[in-house]
């Protein structure tokens, strides 16, 4: 890829490209999507809570010191979402950020034992997310798609309780495609989760859980191996093993990589030792994500700003990047042929003269 179009036009260019380019978005997370206008508004109807009311003091209430510490502020935010209602205005208004962005389409991880063990009715939370599903698709033009992932840290039972929830045709949303594991890896191992993910694949959902974000690369194996993922969430440890590379490489596994992510949480020192770079070199496909976008002070904007960079990418390598995740998606394959084909569209507007 040369990057021509970077010294011919600037950064400002490639910004302003970047912000009209067509997307898809693979790994964001449902709570963790809430911007600041949501979480002030959410904090001030639940006044019992710890996180502050004043959107600029939210700033430094998302500054992490640790994985752990993010967990944490997490929860809390987690915490606030305690009706249907403030699902339902949570679920489109993360579309309407969504639309800025010119994402077209979205897998968005949900989890949904935060909700219901905090006595939201478990039909009234799949009504929520649909009914704002429908809305963002009809109004705002963003298709969305649901990911329900085990939270790790809260054990077997969250995950029986998850599985429950996905694979029940009386309560299975439609638009749930996939099944997910997240949370903290340390102490979490992977593989008693096995019997959730056989069962949420015999249900026809695909797995996509989160491994080698804060553990090593064995930690993805482990995904591999006893939980058949077809794309790994995160995976940034993967760098360590030629071997894992390989694999990845040749099996088509989508690594869901979001830098911005890596650095707040501490599971990369700094941008410039991200292994992005080794991934695309290694033959590994990738793609692009925001993970908690307000959380981590992004948005999947400026994660494509940042690949640019990290890459050496012009234009029409973000517009390839924009198509990987195109290709790694489950989104349908007319579905996939058209974003496809108005991100070329697109691209080639662009730099027709």
């Amino acid at each position: 890829m040369t990057d021509h179009h970077i010294a011919r036009d600037g950064a400002h260019d490639l910004h302003a490209f970047i912000a009209g380019l067509p997307k898809a978005e693979l790994h964001v997370h449902h709570v963790g999507s809430a911007s600041p206008r949501i979480v002030s508004a959410l904090a001030a109807r639940h006044p019992d809570s710890k996180v502050p009311t004043d959107p600029e003091a939210l700033a430094d209430y998302f500054t992490f010191t640790d994985f752990a510490h993010f967990i944490q502020v997490y929860l809390s935010v987690v915490d606030l979402i305690r009706t249907p209602e403030d699902v339902r205005l949570l679920t489109f208004e993360v579309a309407r950020d969504m639309a800025r962005q010119q994402v077209r389409y979205a897998e968005l991880t949900i989890t949904p034992w935060s909700s219901t063990r905090r006595g939201i009715d478990e039909r009234a939370f799949m009504d929520a997310i649909e009914d704002a599903r429908k809305a963002a698709e009809a109004e705002l033009g963003v298709v969305l798609r649901w990911c329900f992932d085990i939270p790790g840290e809260a054990g077997l039972e969250a995950a029986e309780e998850t599985v429950r929830l996905a694979t029940d045709d009386r309560l299975r949303p439609e638009g749930l495609v996939s099944f997910g594991l997240g949370g903290p890896e340390i102490g979490v191992p992977r593989p008693q989760f096995k019997p959730y993910f056989d069962r949420a694949i015999a249900a026809g959902l695909r797995s996509v859980p989160h491994a080698g974000e804060t553990t090593g690369p064995e930690t993805v194996w482990d995904a591999l191996n006893d939980l058949r993922a077809e794309r790994i969430g995160h995976g940034t440890s993967s760098a360590q093993d030629p071997k894992l590379l390989a694999h990845l490489a040749e099996h088509r596994i989508a690594l869901e990589v979001c830098p911005t992510s890596n650095i707040a949480t501490r599971a990369v020192r700094t941008l410039d030792e991200h292994p992005l770079r080794e991934f695309v070199e290694a033959g590994v496909p990738v793609t692009v994500n925001s993970d908690d976008p307000p959380m981590f002070g992004t948005d999947l904007n400026n994660e494509y700003a940042v690949a640019a960079r990290l890459l050496a990418l012009d234009e029409q390598g973000l517009a390839a990047l924009a198509k990987n995740a195109v290709e790694a998606s489950f989104l349908d394959a007319d579905g996939k042929s058209r974003l496809a084909a108005e991100i070329d569209t697109y691209a080639s507007t662009w730099l027709t003269p």
